[in-house]
């Protein structure tokens, strides 16, 4: 199991696609670019969906659900983001199928069948919502409007990687719209809050917030807000996206409200997504050489208890002493699993536990028995302890926020060690190619110098901090005059 998984050091990448498949979170599926999500991966994703789903609901929002499909017209009337997305996107011409006369047995599109306007498979919802929130708003009262929606997209992507980019992927969408351009960024801004509470509480994953530079901004958008993460290879993820859209969609789709005084204004929109790239990130921040190591909020199984013992009379005594921790932990809100198959050896399954990040092991034989003991190992540091059975439940308890707490650190440790400040584009290509993460550097501004610096060094600028503190500099590459820092990194 474990022992099989190639070294991060060795091959990072190589680690990551063995660990997933191992781990039995997700495969490749026959659909080229689509990926089986497996039960364990999902009960992961379910978790997240729980969590988010709550914040947003905690913030005013509901859950809706629109089409899939998209007619062209309405996809192609807010122009830039039909542009943004024109290259990725699958379209449906035809609406059957037909037996093939040439070939016996085997089925060829009907030419006859062909849609009158083609459909876009939603790689984003924008273009269906705003369309129906036409006939939704027509007056101040029908403000804020606050929609959230589960679904899934298509975006058509031709070289995948298991969770991290996948032509098909799961996700929310929030869409809402707003009396004033401040009520929009302040809901925009809000979510990137909730993101980053989301992700530092929940996935113990350090993250910074920014704005995006206009030429990494959303299609569509007029500014884009952002959380990044640095992962163990030193490149940055992208881990959720804030859009504050002005009125281009409102003008797009002519959607309009009355105002207090009696006037007509265009609203103001914002849209924001996560999806289950927050997978990738997760494994990509904590896991070791050994498998998974997943946070005790988001494991979908936080204890396991693996009992050791030959014969049914040793192992009912065990299990009688199982049944009261388990409803105790249960009691307290832990998920815990009692493994007693007796079709795999302890060791068998102490390996697979290990594999699939599960918090807290415990294991409990004939001697613990006998000495009113069990043995408690944690996952993220490998360390082992012998607890007595009376006090179990609060040593696991307090365990599992331990351990949640070791990884946020360790997690932030890694990226203010990976965090460099550079002043100039020798220093910026050292760090780059050398040290990895995060690099802080002045910048002109320009879209040019933004192109040069990826041109040169794959490189490219991950957020402008938010508070970002204000300083005269000079312009890693070119000199001109900069008055703040921004953050540069290769990414996924």
């Amino acid at each position: 199991m474990s022992k099989n998984l190639t070294k991060r050091e060795v091959d990072y990448s190589k680690w990551y696609n063995e660990l997933v498949v191992k781990a039995d979170l997700a495969e490749n599926s026959a659909v080229r670019g689509c990926m089986v999500i497996k039960p364990y991966g999902y009960a992961i994703w379910e978790k997240m969906q729980a969590e988010l789903d709550r914040m947003f609901k905690e913030t005013g929002h509901e859950n809706a659900y629109f089409p899939l499909f998209v007619p062209k017209s309405l996809f192609e009337a807010e122009e830039k983001n039909a542009e943004g997305f024109a290259k990725e996107c699958a379209v449906v011409t035809h609406y059957r199928l037909q037996n093939d006369p040439d070939k016996p047995g085997k089925l060829r599109v009907d030419p006859t069948a062909k849609l009158e306007e083609e459909l876009v498979v939603r790689p984003t919802s924008e273009a269906i919502i705003w369309n129906t929130y036409k006939g939704w708003i027509q007056s101040y009262r029908d403000l804020p409007l606050l929609i959230n929606q589960w679904a899934n997209v298509v975006r058509w992507e031709m070289r995948t990687r298991l969770f991290l980019r996948t032509a098909e992927f799961l996700w929310q969408e929030g869409h809402t719209a707003h009396a004033t351009k401040k009520e929009a960024i302040s809901e925009a801004m809000l979510m990137q809050k909730v993101y980053a509470e989301f992700a530092e509480n929940f996935m113990a994953m350090p993250v910074i917030k920014g704005s995006k530079s206009e030429s990494e901004r959303f299609a569509g958008a007029d500014e884009t807000y952002t959380i990044e993460a640095l992962m163990q290879d030193g490149k940055a993820l992208q881990a959720g996206t804030s859009h504050f859209l002005g009125q281009n969609f409102a003008k797009a789709f002519d959607v309009k409200y009355t105002s207090k005084e009696g006037k007509q204004e265009y609203v103001w929109a914002t849209s924001w997504g996560v999806s289950t790239r927050l997978i990738g990130g997760l494994i990509m921040t904590h896991s070791d050489d050994l498998g998974l190591v997943l946070p005790p909020k988001l494991a979908p199984i936080q204890v396991v208890i693996v009992p050791i013992y030959k014969g049914e009379e040793q192992l009912e005594a065990i299990s009688e002493k199982v049944d009261v921790f388990v409803k105790e932990l249960r009691k307290r809100g832990v998920s815990v699993k009692f493994d007693a198959r007796d079709t795999f050896r302890p060791g068998a399954k102490f390996a697979e536990y290990e594999l699939k990040g599960v918090p807290i092991r415990i294991a409990i034989g004939k001697r613990d028995l006998e000495n009113n003991t069990v043995e408690v190992a944690r996952r993220d540091t490998l360390e082992k302890q012998i607890v007595s059975q009376g006090n179990v439940v609060d040593v696991v308890s307090n365990l599992l926020d331990e351990i949640q707490e070791n990884l946020f650190s360790k997690a932030k440790k890694y990226r203010e060690e990976h965090t460099t400040v550079v002043n100039t584009f020798e220093e910026f290509k050292n760090a780059i190619d050398n040290v990895g993460g995060f690099v802080s550097a002045h910048w002109d501004g320009t879209t040019e110098t933004e192109d040069k610096i990826k041109e040169l060094t794959k490189a490219t600028i991950r957020c402008i901090p938010l508070n970002n503190k204000f300083e005269e500099g000079t312009c890693v590459l070119t000199g001109e005059k900069s008055s703040q820092r921004v953050l540069f990194a290769k990414a996924y």
